[in-house]
């Protein structure tokens, strides 16, 4: 699976982080300044739950040929590939459906717009911007750059396989469930 994190922005807090004491809560300014952004690609691996991770200054489709670059060269030849990604312009630029065109291992799978829930590396963006990013305060894109890949290589040491827990017949009960109500609202 393969994903985008638009511009994630380096942040530089005005003011000090206030610690946590006792009766308020930990404090922090609004105020901030903006020193650069990165774009970070990834690719979950989900048999092993690792995530490959790149940082690029920028979201074109040049930057995500570089990512397939990079998968391509650590994903052993005999496994296929499959791409489950949105469809944002990059990903359907004519370079790129030529790069994967010529590569029969790859295959693409588009998500519906709004649908990015279904991508699983969406989630770990969640997880990288709730435990390395959001509460950060960075002084260049670099400090940035080197906490995410900080993160990953922690990240990757520990990984463990994404595991569905519904069954296929909770979610159909769910869906189910979720028509009649709609069926039965008046409009």
């Amino acid at each position: 699976m393969r994903g985008r994190k638009k511009s994630s922005q380096v942040l530089d807090r005005t003011q000090p982080v206030l610690p946590l004491g006792l009766g308020y809560v930990e404090g922090v300014t609004h105020n901030y300044k903006r020193h650069g952004a990165t774009t970070v690609f990834a690719a979950l691996d989900i048999a092993s739950g690792q995530v490959f991770a790149q940082c690029e200054s920028r979201h074109r489709h040049q930057e995500f040929l570089n990512f397939l670059g990079h998968i391509d060269a650590n994903v052993p030849e005999e496994l296929d590939i499959h791409l489950v990604i949105d469809n944002y312009s990059t990903h359907k630029h004519a370079t790129v459906r030529r790069w994967i065109a010529a590569r029969p291992r790859y295959h693409v799978h588009y998500t519906p717009t709004y649908a990015s829930w279904l991508n699983q590396v969406e989630i770990w963006f969640n997880i990288i911007t709730q435990k390395a990013i959001h509460r950060g305060t960075f002084r260049s894109v670099k400090d940035l750059v080197d906490k995410i890949k900080r993160f990953f290589d922690q990240y990757n040491n520990n990984s463990k396989p994404s595991m569905w827990s519904a069954t296929a017949d909770s979610i159909l009960t769910k869906i189910e469930r979720l028509c009649k109500g709609i069926a039965g609202t008046v409009h």
